[in-house]
């Protein structure tokens, strides 16, 4: 078998097209050795088969923007179905499946990366997702499904910047990294790590927390309230909760407000001011403020965004 990444010969950045007609095309890019990206457009009835058979470890981020996407794994004889308006991560360390799109439409960009990509960026802490998932790499998995959430206005600009890097006459590999890493960024931190090594007991009280948290994260009730909720006092509930999730709960409801605020973005439907009052930010400044730390852009310039 040959591997799916070592395909650049003289250029580091190289755009192979399977389809180019009039609006339709499935282009393949290779960024540098370890990155590859499929960008797939399709607007008329089109069954598209593209098989991939290797002995490659690497995650497959796929991001549906329309249409529908069977991803099949002839390994394990398992099918996924995976639907619009969706984002999924994947692990593989060998491959021998077929991805299958029917839909009328479709839109679809798939990111591919090389476990050796991420072994740049391990930190020696279990619980970095990096390290994770570059451990978990290193077993005998044909494709596993990790995580999927809906698809957010970050996300979906920094796959424009991904794809649009073609247009720059030079240094197009090297702008196209770095937009690719700050997408992995974007989607690995909302992973949610696989909790280890917690007591029966935490694990209820973490859990319970969290589920109130997701239920009310617009107008939290105070730490008071969620560890009464909770059969427990505020001191244990900030520990256990910590060592948990790895973060605050205070970090957590933000984490919350701002991702719910990345996906109305994406409708563009509502207003900066509006967006903010839902998802529990008085202040509309304030609320860019912390968009801004938080993702190093402001909340208007996704707004902005093409759709």
């Amino acid at each position: 078998m040959e591997s799916f990444f070592f395909n650049i010969t003289d250029t580091r950045y190289k755009r192979t097209e399977f389809l180019k007609h009039n609006t339709n095309h499935i282009s393949r890019v290779d960024i540098s050795n370890g990155i590859v990206f499929l960008d797939i457009s399709l607007d008329a009835f089109t069954t598209l088969d593209f098989p991939i058979k290797n002995l490659d470890r690497m995650l497959m981020i796929c991001v549906l923007k329309e249409g529908t996407l069977m991803i099949e794994d002839h390994i394990a004889k398992k099918a996924y179905d995976f639907h619009a308006h969706s984002i999924g991560i994947y692990c593989s360390s060998r491959q021998d499946i077929t991805l299958r799109t029917t839909h009328k439409r479709s839109n679809i960009f798939i990111l591919f990366v090389a476990d050796f990509f991420l072994k740049r960026y391990l930190t020696s802490n279990e619980y970095e997702p990096v390290d994770f998932l570059y451990n978990k790499l290193q077993g005998e998995i044909s494709l596993e499904l990790l995580n999927t959430q809906p698809t957010d206005a970050l996300s979906l600009y920094l796959i424009d910047k991904i794809v649009n890097a073609q247009q720059y006459s030079n240094m197009k590999s090297i702008r196209c990294e770095h937009n690719v890493v700050e997408f992995i960024i974007h989607r690995l931190s909302l992973f949610d790590m696989p909790v280890q090594d917690i007591s029966d007991e935490e694990v209820c009280i973490s859990r319970r927390a969290k589920d109130i948290l997701l239920k009310s994260f617009i107008n939290p009730p105070t730490i008071a309230t969620i560890a009464h909720l909770c059969a427990t006092n505020e001191s244990k509930l900030k520990k256990v909760f910590k060592k948990v999730y790895h973060t605050t709960i205070y970090s957590y409801i933000q984490k919350l407000r701002l991702e719910e605020a990345n996906i109305l973005l994406k409708e563009q439907t509502l207003t900066i001011g509006e967006i903010s009052k839902k998802v529990g930010y008085r202040h509309q400044g304030h609320f860019s403020k912390v968009f801004f730390k938080s993702y190093g852009i402001y909340p208007k310039d996704l707004l902005k965004r093409d759709t």
